[in-house]
């Protein structure tokens, strides 16, 4: 008790703010250097698909971008901002910087996909049908079977045998609801496996890296396409696009 007193009564010393060259330090020996300098990369492409198309950034555009931030994050006058930007160690021009890539981006993802959404929903229009489903995830075989048996019989309820049993969290807590997920977003066993399943259906276990899933679809949304589907493809097709 005594030895654990004293301990607590040590200060850890002070040091300097960490300099550029600690930080890039830190990323190499923690292994995180080459996941920066992919994103550092990714930017680059970025900045120079936009010039090269004469995709720019006005100041009415970045002005308004900054105001919405700063209104945003509290950053209600100059001392506040400053103090942020001495908070997070970067000036006014890195701030700005971001600021304008982002919309780069954004006008670089219009610019290249923005008629493009509509033709590919028509053609994947079945994988932007949503699911509301509950899943238990346990990790071996019998058990799982042993849960469908039970919840086939009817003597309990999902809910009851998910917080019981289930390793998947947070669904788990909420009695194994995951929630309404596009089928295009699902791990392909997963999908594959409800696509055609009717709603309040206990499916067999289906095997996945995570374990086995049992799962029951909870109800089926038709396809629609609204601003959160546009996005969805949007994205999608960005992503794809990034990769290439």
């Amino acid at each position: 008790m005594t030895q654990a007193l004293t301990l607590a009564k040590i200060q850890p010393p002070k040091v300097e703010p960490a300099t550029d060259e600690a930080i890039a330090n830190y990323l190499r020996y923690t292994c995180k250097i080459a996941e920066v300098a992919a994103l550092v990369e990714q930017d680059a492409v970025i900045a120079k698909a936009a010039e090269e198309l004469g995709i720019v950034v006005t100041d009415a555009e970045l002005q308004a971008a900054g105001d919405e931030f700063r209104l945003k994050n509290q950053l209600l006058g100059a001392s506040e901002t400053l103090a942020w930007l001495a908070r997070q160690g970067i000036s006014a021009e890195d701030w700005t910087q971001g600021i304008r890539l982002k919309l780069l981006t954004q006008k670089l993802k219009e610019h290249l996909f923005l008629d493009a959404i509509d033709s590919h929903y028509l053609s994947y229009r079945e994988e932007y049908r949503r699911a509301a489903f509950s899943q238990i995830l346990v990790s071996e075989l019998p058990e799982a079977l042993q849960i469908v048996q039970t919840l086939r019989s009817g003597n309990t309820s999902f809910a009851a045998m998910a917080i019981e049993h289930s390793k998947a969290q947070p669904s788990a807590q909420h009695g194994g609801f995951v929630g309404i997920r596009f089928l295009s977003n699902l791990m392909p066993e997963i999908k594959a496996a409800i696509a055609n399943v009717p709603e309040g259906e206990i499916i067999n276990p289906i095997k996945t890296h995570l374990g086995y899933h049992i799962l029951r679809v909870e109800k089926w949304f038709p396809p629609q396409l609204n601003e959160s589907v546009r996005s969805e493809i949007m994205e999608l097709l960005w992503q794809n696009w990034l990769k290439n």
